[in-house]
This record gives structure tokens, C-alpha cells and sequence, in this order.
């Protein structure tokens, strides 16, 4: 099976109130997921959206309940993507998420979960793509990720 996951974070101000939305699309099901955080960032968000979605994907794949042979990562947040496919990522986990002035990488915290739940994916041998979209773009799966992401702020729930 082919899964496509859209993500999306957003935040009100930069730190404040931020939302997560992540919707993934399995056959003719699509399951929707997201949630609030209290003060946070807008890159936070846009991990976490990531980060549950990963989650959830991979709870399926290891209680054998679907077969996934590839799953498509779809964000708006060219930090994300690119942090991904232009080996960011794999670079600052080399060097300790320490960075060349020896300051900790931001949000690692988040990234190491991530990078955990994609290879434990890579283990039942998913294969993961990120793919960026340009945002606000009529994209309809990313502009409903966003609609859950400022759904959660404006509900204000954890």
C-alpha cells in the first residue's frame, strides 16, 4: 500500500499558542490528527506534525493491521523537507546535534523522535519520501492539514 501523509503547523506568534494538523490517506480512508501546545514555535509544530503522524503510521504497521510499502511525507515547511532530503538531519545527528559554534541544534529533541519513529518505518522496510508543497496553494489535503493546525490553537486544548 501507498500512504500519503500531509502535515502541517501553525502558531500564533512566534513563540505562542501553536497547532499541529497532520491528515493521512490510506486506500479511501483518511485519518485525521491534531493537537495543541500551549507556547511553542512554528518550526515545534511543523516537527510535530511530522512526528505524530509517524507515530500513528507506524502503530499500524507494527500491529500488522496494513502493509505499507511506501509512505509520502507532504509539508509546506521547507525546514522540515529540506533538513530531510538535503541531509541536514543526518548531519547534525554525526556531530552530536552540536553545530559548528558548539550551540545544541534547535529542536532536537524533536528530531531525534522522528528519526527514531522513520527507522523503525525502515526496519519493515517502508519506504519514505518528503516532498515539499508551496503552501496556501489550493493544495486541498495541505489546506486541510492547516485547517487542523488552526483549529487547535483556536480551541486551545491539549
Amino acid at each position: 500500500m501507498n500512504v500519503k501523509m500531509y502535515t502541517d503547523g501553525a502558531c500564533s506568534g512566534n513563540p505562542g499558542p501553536g497547532g499541529y494538523g497532520c491528515l493521512i490517506c490510506m486506500d479511501d480512508e483518511v485519518k485525521k490528527l491534531s493537537g495543541f501546545c500551549d507556547k511553542t514555535t512554528n518550526n515545534r509544530m511543523e516537527l510535530m506534525g511530522v512526528l505524530i503522524g509517524l507515530e500513528h503510521v507506524r502503530k499500524l504497521v507494527f500491529q500488522d493491521k496494513v502493509k505499507i510499502r511506501n509512505l509520502e511525507i507532504i509539508s509546506d515547511s521547507a525546514y522540515v523537507v529540506n533538513a530531510i532530503n538535503d541531509n541536514w538531519v543526518a548531519n547534525w545527528s554525526a556531530n552530536g546535534f552540536i553545530n559548528a559554534r558548539g550551540e545544541s541544534i534547535k529542536n532536537s529533541d524533536m528530531w531525534l523522535p522522528l528519526l527514531s519513529e522513520i527507522g523503525k518505518l525502515k526496519s519493515r522496510n517502508v519506504i519514505i519520501k518528503f516532498t515539499k508543497v508551496k503552501g496556501h496553494n489550493g493544495n486541498y489535503f495541505n489546506e486541510e492539514a492547516d485547517k487542523l493546525a488552526r483549529t487547535a490553537i483556536e480551541s486551545g486544548e491539549m
